[in-house]
């Protein structure tokens, strides 16, 4: 956090002013946002309560995943005769793009 400081000195410096850091331990965080999940793998998580307000600190490898509607996995099973499963793989190839999934299927 700060350069030049012990981890010791930091963890003496926080609790004097009141903060109180938590180590949470997880495989993965998933963070849905409109249209897409973003997904952090490996992830390092604080939380961290300071003044009666807790907040989360979370750092790991990024993924961004694309929603997947039904509607788009008829449209591509219809245009190509595949199974749901093609459907499904072929629209996370191609980013959730139709045209681009069923050209990747046929």
């Amino acid at each position: 956090m700060f350069p030049g400081m012990n981890p010791r000195q930091m963890r003496q410096a926080m609790k004097k002013l009141g903060i109180k850091q938590q180590e949470i331990s997880a495989t993965e965080v998933i963070i849905r946002a409109s249209g897409k999940n973003i997904v952090l793998r490996n992830p390092q998580i604080l939380k961290i309560n300071m003044g009666g307000q807790e907040t989360y600190q979370i750092s790991g490898d990024e993924e961004i995943e694309q929603d997947i509607k039904q509607e788009d996995i008829e449209t591509v099973m219809e245009q190509t005769s595949c199974t749901k499963e093609q459907a499904i793989k072929a629209l996370k190839k191609s980013n959730g793009d139709l045209a681009g999934a069923i050209l990747y299927l046929k």
